[in-house]
């Protein structure tokens, strides 16, 4: 049976259209749904259920969603439990000021039913593979290796769960994360890396674009340029996925690739300003492997580049946005790739 039809998901919006076409969209994936119309009647409800997920309206009457948010969190009874805020807003600090209150995400009405059960299921599937890795690493055991085995599968399933939770904020770039994580492993087993770093450098590259998650969607959705304001709001992305992985303390490392994966060998990237070999080995490979997917892969505001474009891009841009040694490697696979099938599908 899918695990779907395992989970709860309780639904707080005073629009009662709202709340019917959510049991609607969640019900035809044998989700179960409560809904409430108010703040109050949430941290009643609360009390004694303990749903697998709470979306939550932002403006509602009386008690809006911000404050209930803050009751939720403040009660260590009902403080674990993600909440997803629901909002027609397209201002990023209504946002920023949800994921500073403690929301895991955003979703924007009215609801596109692909978009809501996609990120509600990530949300809950998230919360239960990081109980499942807290209960594995807190238990002791005689087999280390075999424990240690498990939580390595563990943080992977983990790792891919919060690459799906980015990749759903964007359709044109589904997808992106796990070629980025390819790409990277297989640029350092080129480079003569073992196979622990490939694997470590694969999970990095899974989430390093996870702070756009913290990046409202209009803006990492937009067909056309950006306005600095904009680019200066995307350009957060490294710190706040680097702020978001300091949660993972089994793995410190893994905030390597999403913190400085902008960074320019030649200083001039951000958010640091490092440079050479101030950046990270690991961070010097991604940054690699994610400009040639993103030159090779439709966005939103342009089609997929020619092979020759982003080989001459990327040989124009080593020692300079590139490290030498990695841009090397990157323009050998290309060549190998005679049929240019090194990219997006589908």
């Amino acid at each position: 049976m899918d695990a779907r039809h395992s989970a709860w998901i309780l639904v707080v919006d005073d629009d009662v259209q709202n709340l019917k076409v959510a049991t609607r969209i969640l019900g035809d994936y044998g989700v179960k749904v409560s809904c409430l119309s108010s703040g109050s009647d949430a941290l009643k409800f609360l009390s004694f259920n303990r749903p697998d997920l709470v979306l939550l309206d932002v403006h509602m009457p009386g008690m809006d969603g911000f404050e209930t948010l803050e009751e939720i969190k403040s009660d260590p009874a009902t403080s674990s439990i993600p909440v997803i805020f629901l909002t027609a807003d397209e201002d990023g600090e209504t946002e920023s000021r949800g994921f500073r209150a403690g929301a895991r995400d955003f979703i924007r009405k009215p609801f596109v039913p692909d978009v809501l059960t996609l990120r509600a299921w990530h949300a809950i599937e998230l919360d239960r593979l990081q109980q499942d890795l807290f209960k594995e690493v807190e238990r002791a055991t005689k087999d280390v290796e075999e424990e240690k085995e498990r939580v390595s599968r563990l943080m992977m399933q983990l790792v891919r769960t919060m690459s799906g939770a980015i990749d759903a904020k964007d359709s044109y770039t589904n997808g992106h994360s796990n070629r980025v994580a390819e790409y990277a492993s297989e640029i350092a087993k080129r480079a003569g890396y073992d196979e622990v770093f490939q694997k470590n450098i694969y999970m990095m590259g899974m989430v390093h674009d996870i702070g756009k998650i913290g990046v409202p969607d209009w803006i990492i959705s937009k067909p056309g340029k950006l306005t600095q304001e904009e680019f200066d709001e995307i350009k957060k992305h490294p710190e706040k996925g680097a702020a978001i992985l300091e949660n993972v303390t089994e793995y410190p490392e893994l905030k390597i690739g999403a913190r400085w994966h902008h960074e320019r060998y030649d200083g001039g990237g951000y958010p640091d300003g490092l440079r050479g070999e101030e950046i990270p080995i690991q961070a010097r490979i991604i940054s690699v492997a994610d400009a040639y997917d993103a030159m090779s892969s439709t966005r939103s505001y342009r089609a997929n580049l020619s092979q020759a474009e982003v080989r001459h891009r990327i040989e124009e841009g080593s020692g300079s946005q590139f490290d030498p040694k990695f841009a090397a490697v990157m323009l050998l696979m290309i060549d190998e790739d005679t049929e240019y099938k090194m990219r997006e599908t589908g």
